[in-house]
């Protein structure tokens, strides 16, 4: 019996890839199918995939073309699978010519021409494409633009901002807007990274208009509002994301995953530390855009894993903060202090301080060790009390996690289920965090 193995992310399946699989199983006798997991495809660069593992391998299945189907999960198992399954010939599309050579050491390699002028990119890119627009003042934009352009389905179609030292050469095909009510008009959605104390007004005028709204985190300083947005949200059947990029990193969530899996047994205390001095020459200016506060900058980025991790019932919260002599709603550092009924936390963020910026999280068995800068790790390891058993884990980073959580924005409009990984209560949560800074509730300050 000759065995022939081919491999493919069958994404949207379409024709090409039915009739490419239908040449492949004229190969041989028996056709086995590769179907590659999500995290080997995120490795090989394909952040636009629409469906799901599971759903994939139905689409697969329901060809009637494959004798069995496998998962592709690392590098190198093309090589075991052909040794495992005693393949006969390895073959897939012919735009990978000469790419996989090298498995003709185990078998008979054959590239089959692909079925011109159909895609999954394609189809991805022209499936329903959502028209955003951007309102904001801040470096993130360009970063956010960016990553854009990684993403299928979307288009970054203009720009309202009140700093427009931050539009570069890059985006100047971007229309530049003269109101946040005009732009609003012109788009399916709207990234919102204007200073907090606005994100309330505009995200709510968006909502009331129908688009749906990505928003860098906070979602307002104040809980009720942040409670408010999401009810018009629901009431409007608009996505309301709240956007923290560390919450889409591959690393941060096994980390998590492992803990919340007992790796380290019951977590008895979370610390994370968030600092940064690059934007401190920025404080005696006087435009209000570029005076984001420690506690608004990084506040949610500390506080993510401790929500996450121990959740957001907490008995009790103590804030100390160096304030500005002369504006009090700036914190050049503050610590965040988190007591639970069986554990306790605390998040130090800061603008115009320096520490190392690591995350631990200490548990009855071990601890997870995450380094600087935590936030956007592609590395962390768990350690014990005997060292031979630690173990190290490593994961590819790509767009900071900024990548894909755009992509998870974009498919929630297009499902019209909200897909982030900061459910409403933490960004409630967080929301009332800061607005305790804010309304100076039982915040300890430090002289300046």
């Amino acid at each position: 019996m000759k065995k022939v193995i081919t491999y493919g992310t069958y994404d949207l399946l379409h024709f090409g890839h039915i009739r490419l699989l239908e040449r492949a199983k004229a190969l041989g006798d028996y056709l086995i199918v590769g179907v590659t997991a999500d995290d080997f495809d995120k490795k090989r660069g394909k952040i636009n995939v629409q469906q799901s593992l599971m759903e994939r391998i139905e689409a697969v299945k329901s060809t009637g073309l494959a004798d069995k189907i496998i998962i592709e999960e690392y590098e190198g198992q093309k090589i075991d699978d052909i040794q495992k399954y005693d393949i006969d010939i390895f073959t897939v599309g012919s735009d990978w010519v000469g790419k996989f050579d090298y498995l003709k050491d185990y078998c008979e390699v054959v590239y089959l021409d692909r079925t011109e002028g159909v895609s999954s990119s394609d189809i991805r890119i022209n499936l329903n494409k959502i028209r955003i627009g951007i309102i904001g003042d801040i470096g993130l934009v360009e970063k956010h633009f960016n990553e854009c352009q990684y993403v299928n389905g979307i288009e970054v179609i203009g720009i309202y901002t009140e700093n427009k030292s931050i539009i570069s050469e890059n985006m100047g095909e971007l229309t530049l807007y003269d109101s946040e009510e005009k732009i609003i008009d012109d788009v399916d959605a709207v990234f919102v990274f204007t200073h907090p104390e606005k994100h309330y007004m505009v995200i709510k005028k968006c909502l009331e208009h129908g688009k749906h709204v990505f928003c860098e985190s906070p979602i307002s300083i104040n809980a009720e509002d942040t409670q408010e947005l999401f009810e018009i949200a629901s009431k409007n059947n608009c996505i309301l994301f709240d956007s923290i990029k560390t919450a889409y990193a591959t690393a941060y969530n096994r980390a998590l995953l492992l803990v919340k899996g007992g790796k380290i047994g019951n977590v008895i205390s979370v610390s994370s530390t968030c600092t940064s001095l690059r934007e401190s020459q920025l404080l005696s200016e006087s435009i209000a855009y570029q005076k984001w506060n420690s506690i608004c900058a990084w506040g949610p980025t500390a506080m993510l894993p401790i929500l996450q991790l121990l959740g957001t019932r907490f008995n009790d919260t103590r804030i100390v903060s160096r304030v500005d002599k002369d504006n009090i709603d700036f914190d050049g550092f503050s610590k965040i202090d988190f007591v639970y009924d069986n554990s306790v936390a605390t998040a130090i963020v800061g603008k115009q301080v320096k520490s190392e910026g690591e995350m631990i999280i200490s548990g009855t068995k071990g601890y997870v060790y995450i380094p600087a800068p935590w936030w956007k790790t592609d590395y962390f390891e768990i350690r014990y009390e005997d060292s031979t058993e630690n173990k190290r884990y490593f994961y590819q980073l790509d767009g900071e996690g900024i990548r894909n959580e755009i992509v998870l924005f974009a498919r929630s409009i297009k499902t019209g289920k909200n897909l982030t990984r900061i459910t409403q209560d933490i960004s409630i949560a967080i929301s009332s965090i800061i607005e305790r800074f804010y309304k100076k509730n039982d915040i300890v300050l430090l002289n300046n």
